[in-house]
């Protein structure tokens, strides 16, 4: 989500944005907590949700009374987030190209999307849009693969991730060595149980992944028939019956230094 959008984030969430709404979980109530005592937002503040993607962080922040502006590059994700949230502030724009002003913002979250963009101009006008000491949340849902049909549905959707950004490789890690822009303040984890029919929060949660939802109908045909059978055989549970899909949510804090590069 930077100038050149990564080619699965473009087909992918451009043609899934629907499914990616309807599909994708929330996040654990703690985290509106852990919003307004560890990033310190409020009612007096502003909040920028970069990559904001259909909306889903959004209750959270609303819940703070902040000023939320939303920004996303994708159009058709962007037009999700209206549906849901008409209310709330919409910019279209990259992350390294802000249309804000110097040090106008109290803090910036990013939900389920830093991976995408982890590189230093971002990085660089994070700090330039934040007030002094001003704070960056980086969230993210992750299954959970201490659950052995978790960890089987992972292990065969592994493959097809090719050069995909996520936030299991860690390579987004890289861009804060070596900068004085951030300092690491945190990590909370949180857990969260999506409940639903197999097919809503598995299944279909799983073909809204970038790289699958670029994929041809065929191939997604195929594979939500194999995330099927990967659950039934671990637990028994057949495509309309009720799952709990557990995941660990993982909430990092960084404050902005007065440091430059």
């Amino acid at each position: 989500m930077t100038q050149s959008l990564h080619p699965s984030a473009a087909k992918g969430f451009g043609s899934g944005a629907e499914l990616y709404q309807q599909v994708r979980p929330s996040y654990p109530q703690e985290i509106a907590i852990w919003l307004q005592d560890r990033l310190q937002i409020g009612e007096s503040s502003t909040v920028i949700d970069l990559g904001s993607g259909t909306g889903k962080f959004l209750p959270y922040l609303i819940q703070t009374q902040a000023k939320v502006i939303a920004v996303e590059p994708v159009a058709e994700m962007l037009q999700q987030l209206q549906q849901a949230h008409p209310t709330v502030e919409c910019v279209q724009a990259f992350s390294d190209q802000l249309p804000l002003q110097n040090e106008s913002v109290d803090a910036m979250v990013c939900a389920q999307s830093f991976h995408w963009f982890s590189n230093i101009e971002t990085l660089t006008e994070m700090h330039r849009v934040l007030k002094p000491s001003g704070h960056l949340g980086l969230v993210w849902n992750q299954r959970d693969i201490q659950v052995d049909w978790v960890r089987a549905l992972a292990d065969e959707i592994a493959p097809f991730e090719a050069d995909t950004p996520r936030y299991h490789s860690e390579k987004w890690k890289q861009v804060f060595e070596n900068q004085e822009l951030f300092r690491f303040i945190g990590l909370d984890t949180f857990q969260l149980l999506h409940r639903g029919t197999v097919e809503q929060v598995v299944s279909k949660r799983l073909l809204s992944t970038s790289f699958i939802a670029a994929m041809s109908a065929q191939h997604q045909q195929r594979l939500k028939a194999r995330f099927e059978q990967i659950v039934f055989d671990f637990t028994g549970l057949s495509t309309q019956d009720q799952i709990d899909f557990p995941y660990t949510t993982f909430a990092y804090h960084f404050q902005k230094t007065s440091n430059s590069l």
